[in-house]
């Protein structure tokens, strides 16, 4: 079994593996993970590393344990990213991907700044703002649609940004640092929800006279540099269905 070239502990090695095995539908639902005996032996760890990564697993919602039978996979659809997770990721891997997802339907555009995100660039309602969006999958279907606004100037320094194609050679806001060579230092993130409009059901390819009557997960990041400009305001509605989870260590 090969190493994952991170710091990460050993369990949380062999945890995420399997949650990209899981996640992707290499293993589908009702399958049986290794024993913890054999995943020690596997991965050359201790019985408790192996029961902590199984552990991880279970907390995580994608296994469940059943006695005198094994850990079994599960089919829930995986929780959707925040706009400043994706760019964490982004970040250390080259993707904003999460585990099994995909990305499609981009789109850019130079269009007129709505109200709402002329407010969070601090920019005139209607001045040009370059929007581009893309829809995250995985097999259960969308993971959320997302939007990034970015003021029109950084279309004339990165002229990609209103192409619709993939980024390449980094995240928006990664080509916005080095070009204007100002570091993005830090970001304001806020979570909601809401009641899906006739809008919303479009870009979630949803029949408009059927609009899910639970509300759905609204995520914004706005991303700010060294100078306090903000370069980017991304927007991201989750789909019908799913929740969003954070993980952090906690010192006691």
């Amino acid at each position: 079994m090969s190493d994952q070239a991170d710091n990460r502990a050993p369990y949380a090695q062999i945890a995420a593996h399997y949650a990209e095995l899981i996640t992707s539908g290499q293993l589908t639902p009702g399958s049986l993970l290794p024993s913890i005996k054999n995943l020690a032996q596997e991965w050359n760890v201790s019985t408790a590393t192996a029961e902590k990564a199984l552990r991880k697993l279970r907390t995580e919602g994608l296994v469940r344990g059943i006695h005198g039978i094994g850990t079994e996979v599960l089919d829930l659809p995986s929780p959707m990213s925040s706009g400043s997770q994706r760019q964490d990721r982004g970040r250390r891997s080259g993707s904003s991907w999460g585990a099994g997802e995909r990305s499609d339907s981009h789109q850019a555009a130079l269009v007129p700044a709505p109200a709402d995100v002329a407010e969070a660039l601090d920019i005139k309602p209607g001045s040009d703002v370059i929007r581009r969006r893309r829809v995250y999958r995985d097999r259960h279907g969308i993971v959320a649609h997302s939007t990034s606004w970015v003021p029109a100037q950084y279309g004339r320094l990165i002229p990609e940004l209103l192409k619709s194609d993939r980024l390449t050679g980094g995240t928006s806001l990664q080509l916005i640092a080095r070009a204007t060579g100002r570091p993005i230092t830090h970001r304001i993130d806020t979570a909601s929800a809401r009641l899906l409009t006739t809008e919303d059901a479009h870009l979630l390819e949803l029949p408009p006279t059927q609009l899910p009557a639970e509300p759905v997960v609204v995520m914004t990041a706005k991303f700010i540099d060294s100078e306090s400009n903000v370069v980017e305001y991304g927007v991201d509605l989750g789909g019908p269905g799913r929740t969003w989870r954070t993980e952090s260590e906690v010192a006691t």
